[in-house]
């Protein structure tokens, strides 16, 4: 079987790196992939399990997309298309797949509702389309695709790369010279204004007013680093609030962190979530997009309402304050990443559903998948 993946994100973010997860667990049940993707992107630097095509791709207002992913179906010939972001790939990629008679599946991942008339004509050419959560199937079928062709499959974590780690917390006050007894909150989110960073910054003052030796560090990078570098001196918060950018490293320091700090208001799902479940680390979100999907209330962390500053600090002081009840929660999500958020889960999951558009492309179901 030979698959041409079309994944436009630039970064190693979320969606990139579970196209890498994927791809590698494809390649090893022999299985051909091509990756098709920008120049200069870091998913194909990544040396992933795949015969790189790297080209322009600049977006929805870029028209000449479709006929270079036309030329690139014509040259491969590919069994099936799996298009894995949006950027104009959905778009192009799906009329690349219709014009050249190649059956095509697409992968939503973002939580944001789509005008009818605009779905129908995006997802006419697929298959199927892979639904993250439960809110973005909903979006999908309010935009038109019809309930045979929602499949929902999750993202996974590697279990392995993040794992509980002891040792850890040293290792991440060492890395950023913290004070051995600093409580430590992570935020593991790009510096977008949907993951609301400067929403936490807004609840932060009082809660350092109340515990004073708390740290805050923000990893990850994208065009509000400016802006919330000033919103943290404004508010008189530069000894408690770091923005470190983006560390390779995340595995080795996660499982560091007291708590995982997730103040979003729109999620698909949330690859920051599974990251820090499966390294044991609760985590204090908002209950908004497919959030809920990945956090138990109660049992593998706290969930507040998207809209309430006031308790999303009162959870963060809860859990900072009972350092048994944060292990229980960390062991729960665990255990919770290890059977149903697992890599092999993923490809098992994707394998069975392109068998099943391949076998017989009409007859495909909306399912559930791990």
């Amino acid at each position: 079987m030979r698959i041409v993946h079309i994944e436009a994100g630039r970064h190693l973010y979320g969606g990139a790196a579970q196209v890498r997860d994927l791809l590698g667990g494809l390649a090893a049940a022999r299985v051909d992939n091509v990756l098709v993707c920008p120049r200069g992107s870091e998913l194909a630097a990544a040396a992933p399990a795949a015969q790189i095509v790297a080209m322009p791709m600049r977006g929805e207002l870029d028209f000449s997309l479709l006929p270079r992913t036309v030329r690139v179906l014509r040259n491969f010939a590919p069994d099936l298309v799996h298009v894995h972001s949006r950027r104009g790939a959905d778009l192009y990629g799906g009329l690349a797949a219709a014009l050249t008679g190649v059956p095509a599946v697409l992968t939503r991942r973002v939580d944001a509702a789509e005008p009818g008339w605009f779905g129908r004509i995006k997802y006419r050419p697929y298959r199927a389309v892979i639904a993250l959560s439960r809110v973005i199937e909903a979006q999908l079928r309010a935009a038109g695709v019809d309930d045979a062709r929602v499949v929902r499959i999750p993202s996974a974590v590697d279990a392995q790369r993040f794992r509980p780690d002891a040792s850890a917390r040293a290792r991440l006050r060492k890395a950023f010279a913290l004070p051995a007894e600093a409580p430590v909150i992570g935020v593991v989110a790009q510096l977008i204004e949907r993951k609301r960073h400067a929403w936490l910054l807004g609840l932060l003052p009082e809660l350092v007013r109340r515990q004073p030796n708390i740290r805050v560090l923000c990893f990850g990078r994208g065009p509000l680093e400016r802006r919330l570098r000033k919103e943290i001196a404004a508010r008189g918060l530069n000894l408690h609030v770091r923005l470190v950018g983006h560390r390779s490293d995340l595995p080795e320091l996660v499982p560091g962190l007291d708590l995982l700090a997730h103040p979003a208001a729109r999620e698909g799902l949330g690859l920051a979530l599974l990251e820090a479940a499966s390294a044991g680390v609760p985590v204090v979100a908002c209950a908004t997009g497919g959030v809920p999907d990945v956090v138990e209330d109660g049992r593998t962390g706290l969930l507040v309402a998207v809209d309430d500053a006031a308790g999303f600090a009162r959870a963060l002081e809860q859990l900072l304050a009972t350092p048994a009840q944060r292990r229980r929660l960390g062991a729960a999500a665990r255990a919770r990443i290890e059977l149903q958020f697992s890599v092999a889960g993923l490809v098992d999951a994707h394998r069975s559903l392109y068998g099943r558009l391949l076998a017989a492309p009409l007859a495909v179901t909306s399912t559930v998948s791990h």
